[in-house]
């Protein structure tokens, strides 16, 4: 692709708003309601009452509450912290409190009591709008001790029962909206704060990323460039929205008229089904999940047929690899001689029936589970394994692959439909800069050189809330931000991260291993469910292994396997037998060794197979399915020494 704009992107950049007159996210709100008011902006099947907003409804009720808040004596610049999952208020709340001039500190009703009483007081916070009464009764005893001025609930539930907690003026939902009579005009300007995102907090206290109104914008404008959303088409909302990537996409496809639906992990099978959906955003782990669940049913096939659908799978990857090299579009091997794209044609052209055929007996199929109308998937929050990608590319859904934090609100990068670089995370948004240096010496590295990115650009956060310390050891004095992952870019433009500076590993012969390669290779494999390497000062690397549990179970079923079954339910595995960790040892050797690039000390030395999973729930995870590598480290210590006495 040449340096200049695509021709689609120019075509995209002049559709999208104009946001040189707009001064804040809530500003777009009566732009969208007057082109696309009678239709369905959210949609939530799950609520006690199925609730639906026409955009009409919906920027008429954020005006609403805002007026609320004003009458209750909110004034600009003050913050209010808002406990809250996915829910269609959660939007009118946050829409709700910025045009009364006031900042949101955002974190889940589900996070640790101890983590939102943190938040609630570094935020400076004077009021609380919380998910529902049970939230608020999971936080009274915190706020006793607390001087807020108000509680909003976002349910209508009674709160006759619930004394003044701090004295503070308690209201429900319809309370808060029958307070207002006419929202007041509040002057602010684009490089206001408008939120305070608050990081994970792996490791201390989390800190609190303050993003202004021109960094939420410059999503909205950066996103609506590079990739076409219609109006009225089916979103699905699953991430959690007070993560900085889930609000974004949503202000995005919002603000171009899109029907959100709302899901979550126990329905989203069903509601994709459902609901058809058009577009998704979602983590690298949903995508997982969702191919397993038909990798099982392929499993469950008469083996006649298990046989056919392998056989087209086979063949469909040497077809979609073969065009993506004719395209250009392979990491490693962007370029090609005549004679390879000679030899890619033929390729095609006899592969190109029989991927047809799979295509009409199998791959149809699987778009339908996915509810026949996705148009594209968006992964981001951590790297998608290749043989993900291959499956749903041969099945003819395109994933777009993206890159950011929630410093830079999150996306500065992003893959475009017409260029959609496998292996890669895609090409800068406009007005995004992006800069490779030597870890060391902080200098640019040659093209295609690994190194730290360094990005600068109009979603640049403001800096951490009250820690000027924090932000001077993030952002440079002439504006870069150091991302702390490693990465390299192309020729064109395309980064590709490969790791995080932190989670490097050091092996005691001074090699440097990045972990989340080999981990992606290793689940390549249908036995291995979850991967963390670990090996930091060892000689070599070692792994701890969460296995796929039904492909575990049919293995052992076809094989003769002493001391295998002990169970009340009938089937359970010994982790520690011989045979499996044979098996297992087998595989780590084959995804390892194929694996491109591969070198010596990417050997899996030793592993250790572990039957629970890593879960949010068992706090290994965070709330977008990345491993908590500090977290397992700490939980599993003398199971890691154990694998290198």
């Amino acid at each position: 692709m040449p340096a200049t704009m695509h021709e689609q992107e120019k075509i995209n950049r002049a559709r999208a708003i104009s946001y040189d007159e707009v001064r804040a996210i809530p500003d777009v709100w009566p732009i969208v309601a007057e082109q696309y008011g009678d239709t369905i902006a959210l949609l939530d099947p799950h609520a006690s009452a199925r609730t639906t907003y026409t955009y009409a409804e919906l920027a008429t009720d954020i005006k609403q509450f805002a007026a609320g808040l004003q009458a209750i004596n909110v004034q600009p610049g003050e913050k209010i912290a808002i406990f809250s999952e996915n829910r269609p208020r959660w939007l009118i709340a946050d829409q709700g409190i910025m045009p009364a001039g006031a900042i949101d500190a955002v974190r889940g009703a589900n996070a640790e009591t101890r983590e939102l009483l943190y938040i609630l007081d570094h935020s400076d916070s004077i009021g609380l709008v919380v998910q529902d009464l049970a939230t608020l009764n999971k936080l009274a005893d915190g706020l006793a001790s607390r001087q807020l001025r108000f509680i909003v609930l976002l349910t209508d539930e009674s709160l006759e029962a619930i004394a003044n907690i701090g004295g503070a003026k308690l209201l429900n939902f319809s309370e808060i909206m029958s307070l207002g009579k006419e929202l007041k005009p509040v002057e602010f300007a684009k490089e206001n704060t408008a939120t305070l995102m608050y990081t994970s907090g792996t490791s201390g206290s989390p800190k609190g990323v303050m993003l202004s109104q021109a960094n939420l914008l410059s999503q909205i404008a950066g996103a609506s460039s590079v990739v076409s959303v219609s109006p009225g088409k089916k979103v699905m909302s699953i991430l959690p929205i007070w993560h900085c990537y889930e609000r974004s996409f949503e202000y995005f496809t919002l603000s171009q008229g899109c029907t959100q639906v709302y899901t979550n992990i126990r329905y989203v099978k069903t509601d994709i089904k459902a609901h058809s959906p058009h577009y998704m955003v979602a983590v690298p782990r949903l995508w997982e999940s969702i191919y397993e669940g038909i990798q099982r049913q392929f499993r469950e096939q008469p083996a006649g047929k298990q046989k056919l659908v392998q056989f087209f799978i086979s063949q469909s990857l040497k077809y979609i690899k073969a065009k993506r090299l004719l395209s250009g579009l392979t990491l490693g091997r962007l370029e090609s001689s005549g004679i390879e794209k000679l030899m890619e044609i033929l390729k095609l052209s006899y592969l190109w029936p029989i991927h047809q055929i799979g295509d009409t007996i199998v791959y149809s199929k699987v778009r339908k589970a996915l509810g026949g109308q996705i148009e594209y998937l968006v992964s981001g929050g951590g790297s998608i394994a290749d043989h993900l990608e291959d499956f749903y590319e041969l099945a003819g859904i395109e994933i777009l692959g993206g890159y950011g934090l929630t410093e830079t609100s999150p996306i500065t990068h992003v893959r475009r439909p017409w260029r959609n670089l496998r292996g890669a995370d895609g090409q800068a948004l406009p007005g995004t800069e992006t800069a490779i240096v030597d870890l060391e010496k902080r200098q640019p590295v040659p093209v295609g050189t690994s190194g730290l990115v360094l990005l600068r650009g109009p979603q640049l956060m403001q800096g951490y809330y009250k820690n000027p310390e924090a932000t001077q050891k993030v952002i440079s004095a002439d504006g870069w931000f150091d991302s702390g992952d490693i990465g390299q870019l192309t020729q064109w433009g395309d980064l590709t991260i490969t790791g995080r500076a932190k989670d490097t590993i050091v092996l005691t012969n001074g090699e440097n291993i990045e972990p989340t390669p080999i981990e992606n290779a290793c689940l390549r494999s249908p036995y291995i469910d979850q991967i963390m390497l670990v090996g930091q000062d060892q000689k070599a690397l070692g792994a701890l292994i969460v296995p796929n549990k039904d492909v575990l179970e049919q293995w052992a079923s076809e094989q003769w396997v002493s001391e295998q079954w002990a169970s009340e339910k009938g089937i359970t595995l010994d982790l520690q037998s011989d045979a499996v960790r044979s098996l297992y040892k087998q595989v780590l050797t084959r995804e390892v060794t194929n694996r491109p690039g591969y070198r010596a000390d990417d050997r899996i030395a030793s592993f250790a197979l572990i039957a629970e999973p890593f879960t949010i729930e068992n706090g290994l995870l965070t709330q977008t399915m990345k491993v908590k590598r500090n977290k397992v480290g700490d939980r599993y210590h003398e199971l890691i020494e154990s694998l290198f006495s």
